[in-house]
């Protein structure tokens, strides 16, 4: 005797925290078992592209804040980072290592976050508990820089808005031995655990033809073996000063999506160990930038290496103080595109560990 099924229309979402923003995704089962899936997105959406048309460049700095509000200090710098390029500026050295300094600090920082999210996704609490622990060294050091501990508004076209206070550099040298220390017991608590690994080993794998198909970058792309990092590989800042390694893994499934970010912050320190080493005792924070910002007529994409991907900013100007047009090439929302073919055939179970195994941040699927 057979068993009939129904096929059942399922929403999951939209709720905040286990989709990891106002996000929904309407799934069919067959039983347990995904047979189609639908992601629904705009729950966020504020038209900041669009916005950005009436506004002048440096009005603009504050909306890449919201965008991806774990990394905000790598939104704000794509954004200058076109402008400088349009204007061709010369940043100081001084600003432009403490540009990179924060953004290092900004990744370590947004990978605790996914870490601690992640793992609370699948069902383990003090991970999430010690990341954010960990995590506030960070947002102090950027309080103290700028006041603000989520939406920092401190990137500017030619430089930054403020110098670093004193002993502050000292304060992100004792960080890096600290953090070192807190990451090998993140491995010894998490990535041995057979409960962890029998959750993820395995799950929502695909080869290097379909992650370059799909557009992917970040993790979700070097985890099929290609290795691909801006940092490296069209360096921009300071980045091709330092000694560091990309990490790159060919099991294609979460588990090394895992590997691959938990190794990104080890190599982050990496970075700030030698950038802290090498910080200009003194110097300007801004370079030489005419008071109203009107970079020449002509257009200009600039990319750089997030903790979600290859962030990108494309800039048309008409020679005017405000951009004719503006579109960012957002990694959360290029990477969600593969979810509804990893889901089909898998179970409910896995689609949350599938889900955030992509890592996206809605505000910056939305924009």
């Amino acid at each position: 005797m057979s068993i009939r099924t129904e096929e059942l229309l399922l929403n999951v979402g939209p709720q905040h925290p286990s989709t990891h923003g106002v996000f929904r995704i309407v799934v069919k089962l067959d039983g347990e078992i995904i047979t189609h899936a639908d992601p629904v997105m705009g729950y966020l959406h504020r038209g900041t592209e669009k916005l950005a048309e009436n506004l002048t460049y440096t009005q603009i700095i504050p909306y890449t804040d919201r965008m991806d509000y774990v990394s905000a200090m790598t939104n704000n710098y794509v954004l200058v980072h076109a402008v400088e390029k349009l204007m061709q500026l010369e940043i100081p050295e001084r600003a432009e290592f403490l540009r990179l300094i924060v953004m290092e600090l900004q990744r370590i920082a947004s990978h605790m976050v996914w870490w601690g999210t992640y793992l609370l996704d699948i069902g383990a609490m003090s991970p999430f508990l010690f990341a954010f622990r960990d995590r506030e060294i960070i947002i102090n050091l950027f309080n103290e820089l700028c006041g603000a501990r989520l939406t920092y508004n401190y990137m500017r076209v030619g430089g930054v808005k403020w110098d670093a206070p004193e002993g502050w550099i000292q304060k992100v040298r004792d960080f890096v031995p600290y953090m070192r220390e807190k990451l090998e017991e993140y491995h010894e608590l998490v990535s041995g655990n057979e409960i962890f690994l029998a959750r993820i080993k395995g799950i929502g794998k695909y080869d290097a033809e379909t992650a370059i198909a799909y557009g992917l970058s970040g993790a979700n792309l070097r985890c099929t073996g290609v290795n691909w990092d801006l940092r490296k590989d069209q360096p921009y800042s300071l980045y091709n000063r330092f000694e560091f390694d990309v990490p790159v893994r060919t099991g294609g499934d979460c588990y090394d999506r895992y590997l691959i970010r938990m190794e990104e912050i080890r190599q982050s320190l990496r970075i700030l160990e030698q950038a802290v080493e090498q910080f200009p005792a003194e110097g300007e924070i801004m370079g030489k930038v005419p008071r109203v910002i009107r970079p020449a007529e002509g257009e200009v994409y600039a990319g750089i290496e997030s903790p979600r991907g290859e962030i990108g900013c494309y800039i048309v100007s008409k020679g005017k103080d405000k951009p004719y047009r503006l579109k960012f090439r957002r990694p959360s929302f290029v990477n969600l595109q593969i979810l509804p073919k990893l889901l089909v055939g898998e179970t409910m179970t896995n689609m949350i560990t599938i889900l955030g195994g992509i890592d996206i941040v809605v505000g910056e699927v939305d924009c």
